[in-house]
């Protein structure tokens, strides 16, 4: 089956079942489910207070920043994989290689973009963990939401890693593929593509036009007439 950058040609249709069955699908949703699950366990209980206070701090060690870093990195990457997975949805549909081949690039970059802030992201929540004093929660609520979200955000440094290995494999396949120019473009949508088998040429005929009859000369009674000057 010919095929740029993992899809074949535009105009297919989108088979459901298929689409949710491939690898890179299924990572694209458990990025997605990891970013939920970190943004809830902090944004819901990661804030507590001490038994004599009213204020609520950040349970890593009363860092706020911490906690805005989680809840932010969530959000956003929530909303990073359910744009991408739109776009994978419509990648079939693009006719342009070169379009497709910005998609994939752009896929790489900010796969590869995500994993290396969770990797970030995994050693402050970790860190501030570690040096959270136990006198600031002496209850231990939140604690497991806590632990969570560390857990989560160090999965999330090889999902969004393997998403961009994905890419990468798109990448070359895309590259290597010696059956689409990187000019092409959907027939369909070609106004000089030839039209398909069994319809009838309608091109130009503006030269199968018999030519006017400029000859004075000539009355059509099959021999020449001679011309008086």
């Amino acid at each position: 089956m010919e095929q740029a950058y993992g899809a074949g040609k535009a105009g297919g249709a989108f088979d459901p079942l298929t689409f949710f069955q491939q690898p890179q699908t299924i990572v694209r949703l458990v990025c997605w489910l990891f970013s939920v699950v970190i943004f809830g366990c902090i944004a819901n209980e990661g804030y507590v207070n001490r038994p004599d206070e009213i204020e609520e701090y950040c349970i890593f060690n009363r860092n706020q920043n911490a906690c805005n870093y989680g809840v932010g990195m969530g959000t956003l990457t929530f909303l990073c994989s359910a744009g991408f997975l739109a776009l994978d949805i419509y990648f079939p549909q693009i006719s342009s290689v070169k379009d497709r081949k910005k998609a994939v690039l752009a896929d790489i970059g900010v796969s590869a973009f995500w994993s290396f802030m969770w990797f970030v992201g995994f050693c402050l929540l970790a860190n501030q963990w570690q040096m959270s004093k136990e006198e600031d929660n002496p209850l231990k609520e939140g604690a497991d939401a806590a632990r969570a979200s560390i857990t989560f955000a160090f999965f999330s440094i090889f999902t969004w890693a393997i998403q961009a290995f994905l890419a990468f494999m798109k990448y070359k396949q895309g590259a290597d593929s010696s059956l689409f120019n990187q000019e092409y473009a959907d027939p369909s949508q070609d106004p000089n593509a030839a039209p398909p088998a069994g319809t009838e040429y309608t091109g130009y005929t503006a030269d199968m036009e018999a030519p006017a009859n400029t000859d004075a000369g000539y009355d059509g009674s099959g021999g020449y007439q001679s011309q008086d000057y």
